[in-house]
């Protein structure tokens, strides 16, 4: 499966493949490769790349001898289709992006937080992609010219999985994004989040609550859907009846009564969230929090004896009381609901096979971290790619004592709060950052390209 795709991209730079083994990928050309097609072949293949230059004449006689490419018409795009979506899953990719140009279509894959390029895409055998990617999502094929969005499932490698996609009109075309939903098959686990042991103890201790409301929040792709399923899961018992609103329902839990969302059929957060109240729930899951009144209606149930977890998106803790008075919601009612606030974020993680570990220590002010850092640094092998491998979480868990409840119904701004939150041993995400630099999870940089440089 991987041949036809270099293949493919082979024939796009006018390169001739001209062996593929497990450990190396050989190719012939007659100038020097561009940095796309370096790119594009170590991201698709993860495998060392030898280059060989010939002459004109000796490629054209090799591209007589050798298998054709992947043929660029209409009749090949059910197969692109699939053997994106295989690679996709194979390389553990997020998201898949289809970009449209006026000669050729961009395709990028979103893998531990970045996009690398993957592929390029001629014009016309795009056109039946973005049909085909319709017709699976049950979209207006017809509609060019407004936003779309869809879900479906497709079998790969055994198994069904979803996608989420969004179509959305540009300048040469429509675009695609395609989102991979979780899958189920890894066990969830708050264990397994990787939250410091005072972290963990203090969210085993919300979720035990027999009411009150837990909230999770980060910016979109921070993993806050995996903390949410990973609570409810040590939950999960044939003695709390568990109840979730979901747009979309991203994993199928045993033992979740899951409801979907559909704003369409006059089914949003509110109604579903409202029917729920009425379901004898113990423990009630909301997606997310978007607006006032769901946030009333969550708050409300949160006070009468229910269990609620639900997400925001919020830059950290203090932020979230913040933002949810800002939607209407009085202190005093915030207060008195809010049990833990998680925020979290997701950083890449290094390779354990080729990290080197820096000589000199990092420069930091006392104010963060006030002993030497020795920080690494991400090399890349056969084993990796860029020297990263995965991704690990960062937490900031603000557990509401009865002095920072005091200090919510008091009025204190989110910098006093956060101040003595800290003072009560709060371990911020750039501190939590830090704290996986020094055990060679991550680097320096990367916890500054996803946290930024914080102000002391």
């Amino acid at each position: 499966m991987d041949r036809e795709f270099i293949l493919a991209l082979c024939k796009r730079h006018h390169a001739q493949l001209l062996d593929l083994t497990d450990a190396e990928v050989r190719i012939a050309l007659s100038e020097g490769p561009s940095i796309e097609l370096l790119d594009a072949l170590r991201f698709a293949t993860q495998r060392q790349i030898k280059i060989e230059c010939w002459s004109a004449e000796q490629l054209e006689k090799h591209q007589q001898q050798a298998q054709p490419a992947l043929p660029d018409d209409n009749t090949s795009a059910v197969a692109w289709l699939d053997e994106t979506l295989l690679h996709a899953l194979k390389r553990r990719a997020s998201d898949i992006h289809i970009e449209p140009g006026d000669a050729h279509w961009r395709v990028r894959l979103r893998v531990d937080g970045v996009l690398h390029p993957f592929a390029t895409l001629p014009a016309e055998l795009a056109q039946a992609v973005m049909a085909r990617l319709k017709v699976l999502g049950e979209l207006d094929i017809a509609e060019r010219r407004l936003p779309q969005d869809g879900q479906f499932s497709v079998p790969l490698q055994g198994k069904p999985v979803s996608f989420r996609l969004s179509t959305l009109p540009c300048r040469s075309g429509e675009k695609a994004v395609l989102r991979l939903l979780e899958q189920s098959d890894r066990p969830l686990a708050v264990e397994s989040l990787g939250m410091l042991p005072v972290q963990q103890a203090d969210f085993y201790r919300a979720i035990s609550a027999p009411q009150g409301l837990i909230l999770v929040t980060g910016p979109t792709g921070s993993g806050k859907t995996i903390t949410l399923y990973s609570a409810l899961g040590a939950l999960n018992s044939p003695e709390i009846n568990l109840c979730s609103v979901e747009d979309p329902i991203e994993i199928p839990l045993s033992g979740l009564n899951q409801t979907q969302a559909n704003t369409k059929a006059g089914l949003n957060f509110q109604n579903v969230l409202r029917a729920l109240l009425r379901q004898d729930p113990d423990v009630v899951m909301v997606g997310e929090i978007r607006d006032g009144e769901t946030a009333e209606i969550a708050i409300k149930a949160a006070q009468t004896g229910h269990l609620v977890l639900s997400t925001l998106h919020t830059n950290s803790t203090v932020e979230t009381i913040t933002r949810l008075e800002q939607m209407g919601i009085a202190r005093w009612m915030l207060a008195s609901a809010l049990e833990i606030i998680v925020a979290q974020r997701l950083v890449r993680r290094l390779c354990p096979h080729c990290r080197v570990r820096l000589a000199q220590p990092a420069s930091l002010p006392d104010a963060f971290w006030s002993s030497p850092l020795y920080a690494w640094e991400a090399k890349g092998c056969a084993q990796c790619y860029s020297g990263f491998y995965g991704r690990v979480a960062l937490f900031e868990v603000l557990t509401l004592e009865p002095g920072l409840r005091q200090a919510i119904v008091d009025g204190a701004s989110a910098q006093q709060i956060e101040q003595q939150a800290r003072e009560l041993g709060m371990v911020t995400l750039f501190e939590h950052g830090l704290e996986a630099v020094e055990q060679g999870l991550t680097t320096l940089q990367e916890v500054y390209r996803v946290l930024g440089m914080p102000h002391e």
